[in-house]
């Protein structure tokens, strides 16, 4: 197949890895195809529909390392499914009448695009598989090869998302300062609210790292400076049943004993509880242009904050969520290594013609490849009998 043109977007909800993601795409294709274009679509999806892109230039390709000493994306982000034609009119991305599909597909024949690369999570990557589909369907020439970018660690069937370690290592470091609070008041709660809507990956994830580095430190108990309070006390992910009475009744012990309590609260748990009664009460429970509740409106943090004070009998209660601070971070060492490896194949694969997302496929043996898109689907739910993770519930005295 022969090459001329490659177009980069970035899309969905930030993740440690997006700037390093296009540095290292951009660094691949000038080390060994330097003749092939590149241009990237500002904002994702967004401005695909709308025409509106950088060129990379000289300058750029000569200097992307810098990339990789950035988090955030240096090309922009949003949230846009091309098959929520509504959402697209409403938005002012098409006309009425229009195909978002049908746009998008002329825009990057009108750009002479002969391979895009996505790199976003399970919505950015379902979205180019019905971008993918429709352009082979009406006969485009064009190549789409995606990579995985998730804080949650979610996406089926990949082994480990772009971004994910370096999310729960910053969301360690965020729940260190938070928990630094605990002696601000007498019985103190700390609910430590970390992203993942359906999957407790990130949150387990970060516990787990937290634990670690507390296992590093020393203490001084004769003027209070001991482990107990500093430690983590709860876990609570999406993919297990909270017991609220039994937890409280075991957590009132903690805070009689200790003075404090400290939770690690995945975002998405409990959410079926709280939107049934948010419901009930005549609410109205908003939700983004692919279906998912706004989490950020619900405040799952403050709900079980609520739930706990009083039966703990907390006498100051402070919710802090880690996501912005985490998913917007430089990627680590751990991270790059993956990036560098993702993106490196991600080329070869564009430059072969063969489309799919780059990962680590679980259901063949762990084998790096381009996973076919219709394989690809989000909300892979966490394995709470991972041995690190049964170890940290033990650890803590919830298991």
């Amino acid at each position: 197949m022969s090459v001329r043109r490659v177009a980069l977007l970035t899309a969905g909800g930030f993740a440690p890895c997006l700037s390093s993601a296009v540095g290292g795409l951009i660094e691949r294709y000038t080390e060994i195809a330097p003749e092939v274009e590149i241009i990237a679509y500002e904002h994702g999806y967004w401005g695909l529909l709308l025409g509106k892109k950088t060129v990379i230039d000289e300058d750029v390709r000569k200097n992307a390392g810098l990339l990789h000493e950035f988090g955030g994306s240096p090309i922009g982000n949003s949230r846009v499914k091309l098959t929520n034609v509504a959402d697209c009119v409403k938005r002012g991305l098409v006309e009425e009448g229009q195909d978002p599909l049908k746009v998008a597909a002329e825009q990057l024949k009108a750009d002479g695009v002969d391979v895009l690369h996505t790199i976003g999570g399970d919505d950015t990557n379902t979205t180019a598989a019905d971008l993918a589909a429709y352009l082979a369907e009406n006969g485009y020439g064009l190549t789409v090869v995606g990579l995985p970018k998730t804080i949650d660690n979610d996406v089926v069937p990949i082994r480990q998302s772009l971004g994910a370690w370096t999310a729960a290592e910053e969301a360690a470091k965020f729940g260190r300062n938070i928990i630094g609070e605990h002696r601000s008041g007498p019985r103190m709660l700390i609910v430590h609210e970390v992203m993942g809507r359906a999957c407790g990956w990130l949150t387990a994830a970060a516990a787990m790292k937290y634990r670690k580095d507390l296992e590093t430190r020393e203490f001084l108990p004769g003027i209070g400076l001991t482990k107990e309070r500093w430690d983590i006390h709860a876990v609570y992910v999406p993919e297990q049943k909270i017991d609220l009475d039994a937890e409280a009744a075991r957590l009132r012990g903690v805070m009689d004993e200790i003075g404090n309590v400290n939770i690690f609260l995945s975002e998405g748990a409990g959410v079926p509880e709280i939107i049934a009664e948010m419901e009930a009460s005549g609410q109205e429970v908003k939700r983004d242009p692919f279906g998912h509740v706004r989490l950020d409106e619900i405040n799952p943090g403050q709900w079980f904050a609520k739930q706990f004070a009083e039966k703990l009998g907390a006498e100051k209660v402070m919710v802090q969520k880690s996501g912005y601070f985490s998913r917007a971070a430089a990627a680590n060492p751990e991270d790059l290594r993956l990036i560098k490896s993702m993106t490196d194949y991600a080329v070869e694969c564009a430059l072969r013609g063969e489309p799919g997302v780059i990962g680590h496929d679980e259901e063949d043996g762990d084998r790096l490849k381009a996973i076919p898109f219709p394989r690809i689907a989000g909300h892979k739910p966490f394995d709470t009998s991972t041995p690190w993770y049964v170890e940290t519930l033990e650890a803590i005295g919830q298991a």
